[in-house]
């Protein structure tokens, strides 16, 4: 599709929809889309809504770049994916998340970096499933992750790889509840509405506060771990094997 993540705008709501008419797969141009969507509701300022459309939030990172993509696409779409991640743990707005079907890493990294999650209840799943298909959880994840999971699930999930249906990733702490398929959209209208009430530049500041140990860490991991050496690393490893 031309446009894998669109934003419009309702009021005091910015809503955020990937929809690559597949799996809304965190590619570079479905990243590059996001980060541009995330810069329209920073400069209207409004309650951004992430949502997905078809059957998945996002599947992830885009595996065919591991597999087969260059040094530069390698980093430029961990770079980006990463960068998306500690903004909307920073974002000087609320951003809720509605999860409407599976959310693997990039997708469960966004919902662990939004404020207020939401899923709809459904036979799908959410999790890091990095280690069952032989990839290292990134460090900026294990981050992400750690500033949100609970800590048995932190460990347990992290080193095995399993998934979660969407009530127990709500137990995990992926997500802060479920609603009916039919209703995540209302639900996460209804709680975008709630957060534009609140005073924006207390919770900016707040957030700020709160997530001060995670924001250095993520940060810190980021610069430290995803670099273009280490995509070239990868890239001629892949090649020797």
């Amino acid at each position: 599709m031309d446009k894998p993540a669109s934003y419009s705008r309702s009021g005091p709501v910015g809503n955020i929809v990937m929809d690559d008419g597949k799996l809304n797969i965190m590619s570079v141009d479905m990243l590059a889309a996001l980060h541009r969507a995330f810069d329209e509701a920073e400069r209207d300022q409004t309650v951004a809504v992430l949502t997905g459309r078809g059957k998945a939030f996002s599947a992830g990172f885009d595996l065919n770049v591991f597999a087969a993509g260059t040094a530069k696409e390698m980093y430029t779409m961990l770079k980006s994916g990463a960068e998306l991640a500690l903004r909307l743990l920073s974002f000087p707005m609320p951003v809720v998340a509605a999860c409407n079907g599976h959310a693997l890493p990039m997708g469960a990294f966004l919902l662990m970096s939004s404020d207020i999650r939401i899923a709809a209840e459904g036979a799908y799943q959410i999790g890091m499933n990095e280690v069952a298909i032989a990839l290292t959880v990134p460090g900026f994840a294990v981050e992400v992750a750690r500033n949100r999971l609970t800590p048995p699930y932190f460990n347990r999930l992290l080193t095995t790889g399993q998934m979660l249906p969407p009530a127990e990733a709500a137990a995990a702490g992926f997500v802060d509840w479920t609603v009916p398929a039919a209703e995540l959209d209302a639900a996460a209208a209804k709680a975008a509405q709630a957060l534009s009430k609140i005073d924006m530049a207390a919770h900016a500041a707040t957030k700020l506060r709160a997530r001060a140990p995670a924001i250095k860490a993520i940060r810190a991991a980021i610069d430290s771990d995803i670099t273009l050496a280490y995509a070239e690393e990868r890239v001629a490893q892949r090649r020797a094997a």
